[in-house]
């Protein structure tokens, strides 16, 4: 499910920023850009992403800010001043101009002292982890606002669903009769055939109940009851997988329908069910 959150943690003279990206992904791919202070503790901040995100293609970043601006690189002044002298000497020797040489000086080794590397302290990681945690909420508070409003548009799929096969019941009983007067209509084209009345109901009966959908409806009936109750399940761990296996069986039963339906009403009516069931396929993607 897609998502985001944030958080500003204050340290000493440090600013501490955490941002969280969410996107539709089937299992949990997360990509993190953590700054150099807290690589140490890359797996502890994985662990906490992937217990609180479940799944989905995360994009992770941590990274400090600080209020002071005294971290500048000193410039190794003696070093630099014998390399000068040295370059020179070799110009002189070689007879090779020495014009606009500072760029040259300044990438030679330890031309610029190296930065004090700097350890992460106990306190420090404290307020970090904390704001790792606060921006991990707040992706999971986002994700709820937006399942919210998913739910809400899986119950008008669901209810449209039931409205429709609702709507096949007309058609279902009418087409029996319909069948019976085309066999006989069929019969009675053909000249010179004697027909057993009671053998013809017999075989009408059997091939309508090839055609019945109760059981069809049945169970579609039972798999729109299961996805509403296993959306409403109060669980921590989120129910998106399983409420793709159940938009699976629905599509079973409302293809055998259409298969059996014999009727052009009928069919109109399930191309219609379908239509409202891929809707609901194509969120359940969004979904936890």
């Amino acid at each position: 499910m897609t998502g985001y959150g944030k958080a500003v943690a204050k340290y000493q003279d440090k600013t501490i920023h955490v941002e969280v990206k969410a996107l539709n992904s089937k299992a949990l791919d997360c990509s993190t850009r953590i700054a150099p202070i807290y690589r140490e503790k890359e797996m502890e901040i994985r662990k906490m992403i992937q217990e609180s995100a479940v799944r989905g293609k995360i994009d992770f970043s941590i990274w400090v800010e600080k209020e002071v601006a005294g971290d500048a690189q000193a410039v190794n002044m003696p070093l630099v001043r014998s390399y000068y002298a040295q370059l020179q000497e070799l110009s002189q020797e070689l007879g090779i101009q020495t014009a606009d040489i500072l760029p040259v000086l300044m990438r030679m080794p330890d031309a610029v002292s190296r930065q004090e590397i700097e350890e992460l302290s106990d306190e420090e990681w404290v307020a970090a982890s904390a704001c790792v945690k606060e921006a991990l909420e707040n992706l999971h508070d986002f994700r709820k606002q937006e399942g919210e409003a998913l739910q809400k548009k899986f119950e008008e799929k669901l209810d449209n669903i039931a409205r429709l096969m609702g709507e096949i019941e007309p058609y279902e009983e009418s087409r029996v009769e319909k069948i019976r007067q085309r066999l006989t209509e069929n019969l009675k084209a053909i000249p010179d055939v004697e027909y057993d009345k009671n053998r013809l109901e017999q075989e009408l009966i059997y091939y309508i109940e090839k055609l019945d959908i109760s059981e069809e409806k049945q169970r579609l009936t039972n798999h729109l009851k299961y996805f509403r109750d296993t959306m409403n399940e109060d669980i921590p761990q989120g129910q998106g997988k399983k409420l793709g296996f159940i938009a699976q069986e629905m599509g079973r039963e409302i293809n055998t329908t259409g298969s059996k339906s014999n009727n052009a009403e009928m069919q109109n009516i399930v191309v219609q069910m379908k239509d409202e069931l891929e809707q609901i396929k194509e969120q359940v993607l969004n979904a936890l």
